[in-house]
């Protein structure tokens, strides 16, 4: 498996994503402003995205891309791997369906639940959130189908269509946005039906891949094969434990609405800013990375799956370890550029700047999640990233109770961000008590190179940043210059000196350079 070719692939389709999606962030920004209707247009499409990770991109799909490619053919026969996915399907898309009604029937008493007295006092304001939510929620049913063929997809290493499925999304609401400029609930109604636009659109698109790749699956009458029980003995503990991380999210969201209004946009656009390393980086080498781990290890070759984890740390922190240092030094100057404007008020993006800088202190933890659990999900140890995941957010969400009414919003992002170094902390421990993965010399040695040229580029950052101060807020043009320089003299910084001290494998910038071809194999310090 090329590490790097899959990799750029998913990175380069989710940049393309994460591009429209600052776009329509950008766009909702200057239209809806923090506004009541953008709050409440955000926690309505928060709701069904939760649901969706648990249910859809939690451990359902960590659990199903082993136990599938495992059942695909040495010689790429689909036949059983095929059957497979129809009876998990035929459990899967029922039990979507009644739990999707389920929250529709009872969303005025989940509102209730899950938002705080200055939401639920407010009639108006309940009343919006409840309509909303009803038009957003069976968003989960497509999305988590999304990522039973998504996961099809990346079995059989077709990442493509899988990878640049969220643009659609991003295209509905940016239409949405541009159809009903306004502002105000007119827009947030139509936004929250293009999410649903949205999901089809995501759907459509990965059964068409599938049937491409010779999977057409048929709508088989649920049955519970012993096949899928083993999914779900697989991934049921482990489901009903990570259970707790959304509960958490849950009660953030709780957090949230007790804060003063415009908290959610603040913090929704400065987790925009943290998901964009994490999606083209963790997201997308932790994808590429699973069924390829899987492989060597019904293999027995752990030696192997040892030294894949190692190539992938490596390339995560080349990339993850600047863009941290970077959105910290200069989150002030991104979130005037991108947001500033329309109704985001100046005070507005300043509040956003502060959320960002807190919350990026913990990027570099929350892509070696992504590389780690990896390692445990291929040996079917589905229940021990998620007790880890839920003991770390349940200080997590003990220190936000003792801690926000004093503090304000600031504690929501320090909480996430200390609970995924935590996190990601003990995953490696117990990787490496376990002798399944370990740091070796040559990769610390690129990770401490890679420190160094970042820190060299941060200070790069600041200065640039203080030079270019009025730019940031000025007309498009100045904006314009400003950000090209900033990003650009970073960057410089950056690589000149990671590719002269060895942070960088040098054969990995001729790859990207499409002057060599290099399978995923341990680099060695320069």
């Amino acid at each position: 498996m090329n590490l790097l070719k899959a990799g750029g692939t998913i990175g380069g389709l989710t940049l393309v994503s994460r591009i429209l999606g600052f776009v329509r962030e950008m766009i909702f920004a200057r239209v809806m402003g923090a506004s009541a209707a953008a709050e409440v247009f955000i926690w309505a499409f928060q709701l069904p995205n939760l649901l969706r990770r648990l249910l859809g991109e939690g451990a359902f799909s960590q659990g199903f891309v082993p136990l599938f490619a495992r059942r695909i053919g040495k010689d790429g026969d689909l036949t059983d791997a095929k059957r497979f996915a129809e009876e998990v399907q035929a459990v899967f898309l029922p039990a979507l369906i009644v739990i999707t009604a389920l929250f529709v029937i009872a969303m005025p008493a989940v509102v209730i639940a899950v938002a705080s007295e200055r939401w639920t006092g407010d009639p108006e304001k309940f009343g919006f959130t409840v309509f909303l939510t009803r038009v957003t929620f069976p968003y989960l049913i497509f999305i988590a189908m999304v990522s039973l063929f998504s996961g099809i997809l990346n079995s059989l290493s077709r990442f493509t269509a899988a990878a640049f499925a969220p643009t659609l999304l991003n295209l509905a609401l940016v239409g949405a946005l541009l159809l009903v400029p306004e502002g105000g609930a007119a827009t947030a109604v139509a936004m929250s039906w293009a999410v649903l636009v949205g999901g089809v659109l995501q759907l459509g698109l990965c059964v068409i891949a599938a049937r491409r790749a010779g999977l057409t699956l048929r709508l088989l009458p649920p049955r519970m094969t012993p096949r899928v029980k083993e999914l779900l003995i697989l991934i049921l503990p482990a489901t009903i434990g990570a259970g707790g991380y959304y509960i958490s999210q849950l009660f953030y969201a709780y957090f949230a609405t007790r804060l003063p209004e415009g908290s959610f946009v603040y913090l929704s656009q400065a987790d925009r800013l943290n998901q964009l390393p994490l999606a083209l980086v963790g997201s997308a080498i932790g994808t590429a990375i699973l069924p390829a781990i899987s492989r060597h290890i019904g293999l027995n070759e752990d030696r192997e799956a040892s030294l894949l984890q190692g190539r992938a740390t490596e390339l995560a922190m080349l990339l993850t370890i600047p863009a941290t240092i970077a959105l910290m030094v200069a989150a002030g100057p991104i979130m005037t550029v991108l947001f500033e404007g329309g109704k985001f008020t100046a005070a507005d993006a300043a509040t956003s700047a502060l959320v960002l800088s807190v919350l990026v202190a913990g990027l570099p933890a929350y892509v070696m999640i992504k590389v780690l659990a990896p390692g445990f999900y291929a040996r079917k140890d589905m229940k021990t990233p998620v007790i880890i995941t839920l003991v770390t957010l349940a200080l997590g969400v003990i220190a936000n109770f003792l801690l926000i009414e004093r503090h304000g919003i600031v504690v929501l992002p320090l909480t996430t961000a200390a609970a995924a170094w935590l996190n990601a902390i003990a995953l490696y421990v117990l990787l490496a008590r376990r002798g399944q993965f370990r740091i070796e010399g040559w990769l610390a040695s690129r990770l401490v190179r890679q420190l160094i040229a970042a820190a060299a580029m941060g200070a790069t950052i600041w200065l640039v940043g203080g030079l270019l101060d009025d730019y940031f807020a000025g007309s498009v043009g100045k904006r314009l210059i400003g950000t090209v320089a900033l990003i650009g003299a970073g960057s410089l910084v950056y690589f000149a000196l990671a590719w002269m001290t060895g942070g960088m494998d040098k054969e990995d910038v001729l790859v990207l350079l499409r002057k060599k071809k290099v399978e995923a194999q341990p680099g060695t310090p320069a």
